[in-house]
């Protein structure tokens, strides 16, 4: 009874105490504050009132704006009024708050950005040392790629292709207004020249704008950006009208809208041009797109070593229907694969050539047989070339990933480019063999 009476009036004491007394007190007694908590404007009137200058406070958006480098959320509290009940801050204590709060969130973004690239430098080492191909690809395409930050996938491919033709946005600009220049002649000439056309060759057929009119409303016809009245028309038409002015000896050839379609969703202008024109001049792409058949049958024959290598039973059946393949492949190098497969899919594709070169687009090929072997294994002739030309739309980036890094591109030792260059070797041999020359 004693305690319990001693408790409760001491209890009692001091609840008076607390209510007169609001405010805090370290060590003593503190007198109650006579006055509440001045409002922060009633504040800031009298700092402008004592020194003559005008006090801005930080925009509202400027207070936590980047959330990706936001400190913890402790930290963050340095920014926070007092509660009611304790002094309010000073306008020169909450301009230093300020400050401090500053000077740890761009601490924060050092510390955030150095474990970015320290990221970045471990998965380039991880992809250096690999030695299983399929694992490589796996770190290259799944992550460096995605986490290649600043740096736009239309930018890694511009660099990749590198710009060998040294072609500058100023001699792009010329090139264009020479096809303008065309389309208008073109334009008030054609209804006079249509019995002249009738007896063009086929490559100035090839060259002419009304087919490169015709096949940029064929391109990504699902996407209605290349159609016309769409955002992305006339930019196609600039691209590859300058083309055929820059490069008259190769001219326009159907496959090259799709290719310049997947640079300009991903590059300005200028630079898709530039891209593109580099990009065609590569060997493998200049070699089907001037149809030189020579090279081509080359690449062909190099194809199918490694065809055989890989899948021997699809290769005998194909071989059982004399199906070569000019009758597929030609189709997806001419356009590289951006036609055949889901466009974000054919980017993958890019990704990947971009890095390894001609190889890969023979050796993703060979990924699409080997994916679909079980059905191509049941098909005649008429069902494979239909199935080859039109692939399912329903086709993975994991399924034909992994089928692709199946492909083993090595035979009797050799790589792609040592075959190709053996083929090419045996190829100049014949020639020597059979001139008139040495059988004189």
């Amino acid at each position: 009874l004693f305690f319990r009476n001693f408790f409760t009036k001491r209890t009692k004491e001091l609840k008076p105490a607390v209510q007169s007394a609001p405010g805090w007190k370290l060590f003593g007694k503190v007198p109650p504050r006579e006055n509440l908590p001045k409002d922060s404007k009633i504040i800031q009137q009298e700092y402008e009132a004592r020194t003559g200058r005008m006090y801005k406070p930080p925009p509202p958006s400027a207070r936590r704006k980047n959330i990706e480098f936001e400190p913890l959320s402790t930290t963050a509290l340095i920014l926070e009024d007092r509660p009611a009940n304790l002094p309010a801050k000073s306008v020169e204590e909450a301009l230093r708050h300020r400050q401090e709060y500053d000077e740890m969130v761009a601490e924060a973004k050092k510390r955030e950005i150095k474990e970015a690239h320290k990221r970045k430098k471990i998965m380039r080492e991880r992809f250096k040392q690999e030695d299983n191909i399929a694992s490589a690809m796996v770190i290259w395409v799944n992550e460096i790629l995605p986490n290649w930050e600043g740096i736009v996938r239309g930018k890694v491919w511009s660099l990749a292709v590198g710009n060998e033709l040294n072609i500058t946005p100023e001699l792009y600009e010329i090139f264009l207004s020479r096809a303008k220049e065309r389309w208008k002649s073109f334009s008030e000439t054609s209804s006079e020249n249509d019995a002249e056309d009738a007896g063009a060759s086929v490559a100035d057929r090839e060259a002419s704008l009304e087919l490169i009119k015709l096949d940029i409303s064929r391109t990504f016809p699902s996407l209605y950006i290349f159609q016309k009245g769409g955002p992305y028309h006339d930019l196609l038409h600039s691209v590859l009208g300058a083309y055929t002015c820059y490069r008259p000896d190769v001219g326009y050839v159907q496959g090259m809208s799709f290719i310049a379609a997947v640079l300009i969703l991903n590059l300005e202008e200028a630079d898709a041009f530039i891209a593109f024109a580099n990009l065609l001049n590569k060997p493998c792409q200049l070699a089907f797109f001037r149809v030189d058949h020579s090279m081509m049958l080359k690449y062909f024959a190099a194809f199918e070593v490694f065809f055989e290598e890989n899948l021997p039973k699809l290769f005998l059946h194909f071989k059982s229907y004399s199906l070569t393949p000019d009758i597929y492949l030609i189709d997806w190098i001419f356009t590289l694969y951006s036609k055949s497969l889901p466009l974000d899919l054919a980017c993958r594709v890019w990704d990947v050539f971009c890095r390894d070169g001609e190889e890969f687009l023979f050796r993703t090929g060979l990924g699409i047989l080997r994916l679909y072997e079980d059905i191509l294994l049941q098909m005649d002739f008429i069902h494979i070339a239909q199935f080859l030309t039109k692939l399912p739309e329903d086709i993975t980036s994991e399924k034909l990933f992994s089928c692709i890094a199946a492909i083993q591109m090595q035979n009797s030792n050799k790589k792609w480019a040592q075959v190709f260059a053996s083929l090419m070797k045996d190829n100049k041999e014949g020639d020597k063999n059979h001139s008139p020359a040495l059988k004189s």
